[in-house]
């Protein structure tokens, strides 16, 4: 197979910008549901997860992989839900494990800035989980939903 560095440089430059809005999405969503609406953080974590993956399949499908409009909407949408839903249970498992330990260094060393530890930990075990799921779902999807494209 032979690989056009500067339009994988370009694509990844659009999956990236479809990343960032994701995460602009998912912060968004995340923080109305368990800051502004009392909600638990880890259901308002997986709601949040989910309204982005929707925001960047139509993305990816549409900006940053145009040409996969070509193949099954349905197959496509199953893969890249397979690879969201493992990139949650990823998430999932990590940002429980990382939540609580986070609280508590925000409790240490951010005391009284005016924001509560809690959002603050809930926040930095987030954006851990983000990054480390965004690597999966980049792989991923790169070689299983948009394979030879």
């Amino acid at each position: 197979m032979n690989v056009d560095i500067s339009m994988e440089k370009k694509r990844f430059a659009k999956f990236a910008v479809v990343g960032f809005s994701g995460t602009v999405v998912d912060f968004g969503i995340f923080n109305l549901l368990s800051s502004f609406l009392g909600f638990a953080t880890l259901p308002s974590s997986v709601v949040s997860f989910i309204v982005a993956v929707f925001n960047n399949f139509f993305w990816n499908r549409n900006w940053t992989y145009p040409e996969s409009k070509e193949r099954s909407f349905s197959e496509q949408f199953g893969k890249f839900g397979v690879v969201s839903v493992a990139g949650l249970i990823i998430r999932t498992l990590i940002f429980s494990a990382i939540e609580n330990p986070l609280i508590a260094a925000s409790r240490v060393v951010a005391p009284n800035i005016g924001i509560t530890a809690e959002i603050i930990g809930h926040n930095l075990a987030l954006a851990a989980v983000i990054v480390i799921v965004l690597f999966w779902n980049y792989f991923a999807n790169k070689i299983w939903t948009y394979k030879g494209i």
